[in-house]
């Protein structure tokens, strides 16, 4: 504790003669807002905050707004707006604005991308991330710095490094990946933008500024986990952004976040979405609803987890697990945050794919001998809200999974295991839907 107390005074000491600390972000959605941009204003650790936005309305609405914008966090029990700023929002098309983005990059600390997708790193435009990012990193002469990823990837950092560094100039490569740590992170964070004027209304939220008519709209939660920061002695760093909790390893924690979080969402919400209710917290008026994700979630991936990782960390324990299941649902149903069930249902090709959230969980459960009878009916539940005909008692699922399958090339005895729960889960679910009781059907 007293360590802990000297070294805070040594950083702040080292921080205030050292000039403030220059955080930029890449993409500017509820996750940057709400997430990077937040925690480094909190810290208070930073003079700068410079984000690059590619959408030219939103840049020119915040500079309307001298720099400040909204941000509407969602706790317990209440909903409180924060104002946040100044912020310096420049768009990477103009040459300007992209000149400035790479001055900012060279005298950054910590640099984060919240793109949507880490295809979105690379183009062929000079205001491309990996372009701006590798003319400031050259700049640098060495200095160390941070670089989250918080795209929904796991090998996010490890695919934008690889874009800057071939970039980056051939004399200068070695000592730009010497002094750059990209980090991958666990961002477990429920955050949305809000468009609907009726909904901001009803929840009496703040718009972005009063020229954008968007709301930010993110829960308090902030346990986030990032690789472990490694640099040699000499260009060891303070992070400015304190609240992040490194792991060593985070592809347990990834598979936690995918196949846990990410499942019990989709089953909520694919089911939320057969009983048309508008918000995922209507959920608990169903009869059972909760319980069966509930169970989901512990008896079939948590216990597929619990196997698979054992050992690793406190949260792949009985105990441990338990309370992040306690803790996660509290958070998704919380009607504060209104989360939308046409929001994270959104997509269910996607989510019904090989290695995603649905058919992946039932693959791991599997895997670990345990059988998947929840999750297959959250399965069959995306299924039916993309393709509705398939409430019909002889329609047959197995040409449209081996449809969305066919570019995982997935192993034809897996497959077909997969493809049975499935078919044994449709009748169950087809039951649900058609029946006047709210009793949701054993797993």
């Amino acid at each position: 504790m007293i360590f802990s107390s000297f070294c805070r005074i040594i950083t702040g000491f080292l921080m205030q003669h050292s000039g403030p600390l220059t955080f930029v972000g890449f993409g500017f959605g509820p996750i940057q807002a709400g997430l990077f941009v937040l925690e480094a204003f909190r810290s208070g650790n930073f003079g700068r905050l410079v984000i690059a936005e590619a959408l030219p309305e939103s840049v020119h609405a915040v500079r309307r707004n001298h720099g400040h914008v909204a941000i509407n966090v969602a706790h317990k029990d209440r909903i409180e707006s924060l104002s946040i700023g100044p912020l310096e929002l420049e768009d990477p098309a103009e040459p300007a604005d992209r000149a400035r983005l790479v001055e900012a990059v060279t005298e950054a600390s910590e640099i984060a991308t919240a793109v949507p997708s880490i295809r979105f790193y690379k183009s062929e435009a000079a205001g491309s991330i990996h372009r701006i990012l590798a003319a400031g990193l050259e700049k640098r002469a060495g200095k160390a710095v941070l670089v989250y990823a918080a795209e929904n990837h796991n090998h996010a950092a490890e695919a934008l490094e690889d874009a800057v560094l071939t970039e980056v100039s051939a004399p200068k490569r070695d000592s730009v990946r010497a002094a750059t740590c990209f980090l991958n992170t666990v961002v477990g964070k429920m955050s949305g933008v809000i468009a609907d004027p009726d909904q901001i209304a009803e929840l009496g939220l703040r718009t972005v500024t009063p020229d954008d008519p968007r709301a930010f709209h993110v829960e308090t939660f902030n346990r986030i986990l990032i690789s472990s920061v490694r640099f040699p002695k000499e260009l060891a760093v303070q992070r400015g952004i304190e609240v992040f909790e490194e792991k060593p390893d985070l592809f347990p924690f990834e598979e936690a976040k995918l196949y846990g979080h990410n499942a019990a969402h989709a089953v909520a919400a694919y089911l939320g979405s057969l009983r048309d209710l508008v918000r995922l917290e209507e959920l608990r008026e169903v009869a059972g609803a909760v319980d069966f994700v509930r169970r989901a979630l512990l008896e079939e991936a948590g216990a597929a987890l619990l196997e698979k990782w054992k050992g690793v960390d406190p949260l792949f324990t009985r105990g441990g697990f338990d309370a992040y299941v306690d803790d996660l649902l509290d958070r998704m149903f919380n009607p504060f945050l209104g989360d939308l069930v046409a929001r994270v249902a959104r997509d269910p090709e996607r989510k019904l794919a090989w290695n995603d959230r649905l058919v992946g969980t039932m693959r791991l459960v599997v895997a670990q001998g345990i059988r998947p009878a929840r999750i297959a009916i959250g399965a069959a539940a995306a299924l039916i809200c993309m393709r509705p005909d398939l409430r019909s008692p002889d329609a047959e699922p197995d040409p449209v999974l081996e449809e969305i399958w066919r570019p995982a090339n997935p192993d034809p005895a897996e497959k077909e295991e997969i493809l049975r729960l499935i078919r044994q889960a449709l009748p169950k679910l087809r039951s649900w839907i058609t029946r006047g009781s709210w009793t949701f059907p054993d797993g």
